[in-house]
């Protein structure tokens, strides 16, 4: 399989890693009256994409490159606990990575996934399945940017009953800015935090009987 089909399958919505069930803190935003049509909708997804996604994005690439230590999934997983402040969303991370590397073991069963641990962070499963799918870091990167960008943009479809054309013309729209912040995420580490999104995180696992996961 060619390094640019693998980011294909990897960025597909149907790849059945348990994404689906997990909204972003879109759920929350919506049922707070954040986002409540498609422009609130589309600065919500360009907010998640230069906060959230450019730090995650930051830590795949790393772990892609072996740049954290030579135990990628322990110095991994402390960045990113240290990087995500709300426990809701550290939970989030930890069971969409397991999902993840769970789908990673049939395809690439060669790869040494033990060493990533049971319930290794999204973005460090990110890292290690993306160095075994031949992909440039800044790949891996815009890999996790894109699918940050639309699990929360279908979520808030489903939430809203927006129209899904709509809602792919905002997804192309912000296509750019995706690319840019993958750029960016694979130089170095970020750092930056979103207090609103550990809120919406944090208030999310109070919701009786949420439609989302997180």
């Amino acid at each position: 399989m060619s390094s640019l089909a693998t980011l294909l399958a990897l960025s597909d919505s149907r790849l059945p890693t348990g994404g689906h069930v997990h909204s972003g803190g879109v759920e929350e935003a919506v049922s707070s009256g954040l986002v409540v049509d498609l422009a609130t909708l589309r600065a919500y997804l360009a907010r998640r994409i230069r906060t959230s996604g450019l730090v995650t994005a930051s830590l795949a690439a790393a772990v892609h490159r072996g740049s954290l230590s030579a135990v990628a999934g322990e110095a991994g997983d402390a960045e990113t606990d240290a990087r995500t402040p709300s426990p809701a969303a550290r939970a989030a991370s930890r069971a969409q990575g397991r999902g993840l590397v769970r789908l990673a073991r049939r395809v690439w069963p060669d790869a040494e996934w033990d060493a990533l641990g049971a319930t290794p962070h999204l973005p460090v499963a990110a890292g290690a399945v993306g160095a075994a799918g031949g992909l440039l870091p800044e790949h891996t990167a815009l890999s996790l940017i894109y699918t940050t960008m639309t699990g929360s943009a279908t979520a808030a479809q489903r939430l809203l009953a927006l129209d899904p054309g709509d809602v792919a013309a905002v997804t192309f729209e912000l296509s750019g800015l995706c690319e840019q912040t993958a750029a960016e995420a694979a130089k170095d580490l970020a750092d930056l935090s979103d207090p609103l999104l550990d809120v919406l995180a944090q208030r999310h696992t109070e919701r009786d009987r949420p439609l989302f996961a997180s």
